[in-house]
Formats: structure tokens, sequence, C-alpha cells
């Protein structure tokens, strides 16, 4: 069992940035793919970015070029850098870890962007 809890969300005016964190409660090392998703009142949850523990980034056509997914196997963490946010980012954004048997998830933190 892994717990992946997220930090950085918050309210900003479209342009501005957030760097939201997710921390899991093991080592990531050996874990396959890491990503964050997000979910919009109404709308179903999506892929947002994705890193392979051979960091290999994947990203939505939405997000490419404003948003930057790392991951810091020594300290446990994925962070999603987003910059140039608009107020279609709005959504409560979420941590997924995904193993050959399992795939876990956050309980999500909640961006709001404002015009």
């Amino acid at each position: 069992q892994v717990q992946l809890v997220e930090s950085g969300g918050g309210l900003v005016q479209a342009g501005g940035s957030l760097r939201l964190s997710c921390a899991a409660s093991k080592s990531i090392f050996s874990i396959a793919v890491m990503g964050w998703y997000r979910q919009a009142p109404g709308k179903q949850r999506e892929l947002v970015a994705t890193v392979t523990s051979g960091s290999s980034t994947n990203y939505a056509d939405s997000v490419k070029g404003r948003f930057t997914i790392s991951r810091d196997n020594a300290k446990n963490t994925v962070y999603l850098q987003m910059n140039s946010l608009k107020p279609e980012d709005t959504a409560v954004y979420y941590c997924n870890a995904k193993r050959i048997v399992a795939t876990y998830w956050g309980q999500g933190t909640q961006v709001t962007v404002s015009s």
C-alpha cells in the first residue's frame, strides 16, 4: 500500500503559476509510472501528465508547454509545475501511482484559476 498526499493547490489569477507536490509514503523508485490527473466539476477525470521510472514524460495536449512534471526518487515526491494558468485549468488535481499489480490515488488538491 502506498499513501499519496498532494499539496500546493490554491487560488491564483490567470497567467500565474503554482507547483503541486505529491509525497508518497514509500519509495517511488520502483513505481513504473507516476502521474497527475484532474477533475473539473461535472467532467470526467482526465490525464494531465505522467513520468515513468526512466523519467520519460507525457502530457495532455491542453497543458503542453505550460506544465512540467518531475519526480525526485530520493524524496519520494512528484511535482507538477504549472505556468501560464488558465481558468479552464480549474479542477481538483490528483496524484496517481501505477505499479504492475495496483494503482494508488491521493485525496486531491483544489486548483482554482480566476479570470
